[in-house]
């Protein structure tokens, strides 16, 4: 157990902010197997000031998922600020701000949000001092280790954010220009929680236990967040849990078992999103429930391009078994 502020994290897993995956439904089906603390999709700052109905969609939380964070990015500090106070009119259910400072997709960095935001610690300073001097509730924030190879800045980020007010920071171990590709670097944050005053929370290639231990060990970061490694593999969270309430290693799930939780994920986000919306949602997100396991390239064919109701996946994984 390990705390952010005052509220108490009961595991050393986060889940990850996704774009078109964290959403309401992913977030609670992960919450079943120990996810401790979860991240809403990241939210814009101008789509709830200027009160746009779909940006105020990704506000929803539930009881069951506590603690959650929302995630708001944008280039200005005083536009956050307005931000949360839409999610406190919307949501009393929150925990913490997260603000993103590691997005590297070029439409948020142009506008001078996300990992724009990294390029000048000072800078920062000034940006998140404002926001945690505003919000009642406490404020985390997620990094990366830089702009770019030459631009490596992560330790100067990191004091700035401590210095502004910030509570945990999750650091991801690529810079921005990496964006997704390439390896994570966790040899550059080697022992990097020593030096700091906050939680570090590492995320970056993790897609097994093996992966989770071996980057706790180089960090000795306080938690793990799980990102791309945990789609279509929940197990993960519950291996991860398990071995430091056991030191046992759990199997993988078996594929009956990935099959099962398929299901019940695709009944979850059917129930939030609507039969149709979540059968297109579900195209990108199926077949990650399948990688690992032999024989699965016409599955995941199938579920990618046919896939439209919830009977088209019924009829597709019969035809697999």
């Amino acid at each position: 157990m390990w705390k952010i502020g005052n509220v108490e994290i009961k595991s050393k897993v986060v889940l990850a902010p996704m774009a078109g995956i964290t959403s309401l439904a992913y977030r609670n089906f992960m919450k079943k197997f120990g996810v401790g603390l979860t991240v809403t999709e990241m939210v814009s700052d101008c789509g709830l000031i200027y009160g746009n109905d779909k940006t105020i969609e990704y506000l929803k939380t539930t009881e069951d998922e506590k603690p959650v964070a929302i995630q708001l990015f944008g280039g200005n500090a005083e536009n956050i600020c307005k931000a949360i106070d839409v999610v406190l009119k919307e949501n009393s259910n929150v925990d913490f701000i997260d603000i993103n400072l590691g997005c590297p997709v070029p439409k948020v960095t142009k506008t001078g949000a996300g990992s724009a935001l990294l390029k000048e610690p000072k800078k920062l300073y000034e940006f998140m001092k404002k926001i945690c001097d505003y919000s009642p509730l406490p404020v985390t924030a997620k990094i990366r280790l830089g702009w770019d190879e030459k631009s490596i800045n992560f330790m100067e980020n990191i004091a700035a954010l401590e210095k502004a007010g910030v509570k945990a920071i999750g650091l991801h171990a690529r810079t921005a220009k990496q964006g997704y590709s390439g390896k994570a670097n966790y040899e550059i944050i080697r022992d990097l929680q020593a030096k700091m005053s906050v939680p570090l929370i590492i995320s970056g290639d993790i897609y097994t236990l093996e992966n989770a231990l071996q980057f706790l060990d180089i960090s000795k970061a306080t938690a793990v967040m799980i990102a791309r490694g945990g789609v279509g593999h929940p197990r993960l969270v519950e291996q991860i849990n398990h071995y430091f309430e056991t030191e046992e290693k759990l199997p993988d799930a078996t594929i009956e078992e990935n099959i099962a939780y398929l299901l019940e994920f695709a009944d979850m986000l059917i129930e939030e999103k609507g039969e149709y919306k979540a059968m297109m949602l579900l195209r990108g997100i199926a077949t990650k429930f399948f990688d690992g396991y032999p024989n699965t390239k016409k599955i995941k064919n199938a579920l990618a391009q046919t896939l439209t109701t919830r009977d088209s996946l019924m009829r597709i994984l019969s035809e697999y078994r």
